[in-house]
């Protein structure tokens, strides 16, 4: 069977530490008032504006997923062009790796024991392989601190931070917290260092090294 095991395939790097257990809980929100409240609406609505501008970016970190009391960590590079994107996921110590690369053709899935699969969208192939569901194309959104489409994902909810930047946004059945943030510099917008994701029994902890093409 050409399956890929995400998880499994990152637990025997041995990289099993703090940074590979699940997300915490959610930690309480702070209680904004009507005017910090719009204040954070319009800094959002800034960003949002900005970062469309910037349909091409990438970056680079430190990613660790877990389900099920099972898990593991690796080396992550998401690259996006538009709609366009390829993640990838390594395991340093073991040297095995996976990506997967989606644009207007469909999805491809490499790092299989039994060559690469392909199919219309990633997420259903990333499911078809792996079992997890992962909704791989609202997480360009997501990533840099954006709701997804919503007609495509389902209402999102927003609240913001003492800071006025996003500090958790729910969409789709996931909890997404931002946890550090890139400070905002000049033209620059603001940009996550720091997720945490929850749904269900599944978790993934990113710390972003480096952004690139979303600003100095």
């Amino acid at each position: 069977m050409r399956t890929l095991r995400i998880v499994m395939v990152l637990a025997c790097t041995g990289l099993l530490a703090a940074c590979a257990t699940r997300p915490p809980a959610p930690a309480p929100l702070p209680t904004l008032d009507a005017a910090a409240q719009a204040g954070a609406e319009a800094l959002q609505a800034d960003r949002a504006r900005a970062l469309s501008a910037m349909p091409a970016w990438s970056l680079s970190g430190r990613a660790a997923i877990t389900r099920a009391g099972k898990g593991g960590s690796g080396r992550i590079e998401w690259q996006q062009d538009g709609a366009a994107f390829a993640v990838a996921l390594a395991a340093p110590v073991t040297r095995q790796s996976w990506r997967l690369a989606v644009d207007d053709d469909g999805a491809r899935l490499e790092g299989l024991d039994g060559g690469p699969l392909s199919g219309p969208d990633g997420q259903s192939l990333l499911f078809d392989a792996t079992g997890l569901e992962v909704p791989v194309d609202a997480l360009g959104a997501w990533l840099r601190g954006l709701p997804a489409d919503e007609a495509v994902h389902g209402p999102a909810r927003m609240a913001f931070g003492a800071d006025l930047l996003p500090a958790r946004l729910e969409q789709g059945g996931w909890s997404i917290d931002y946890r550090a943030w890139r400070p905002q510099d000049g033209a620059a917008p603001a940009l996550p260092l720091r997720i945490d994701a929850r749904r269900g029994d599944a978790g993934v902890r990113l710390v972003v090294d480096t952004w690139s093409g979303a600003g100095p």
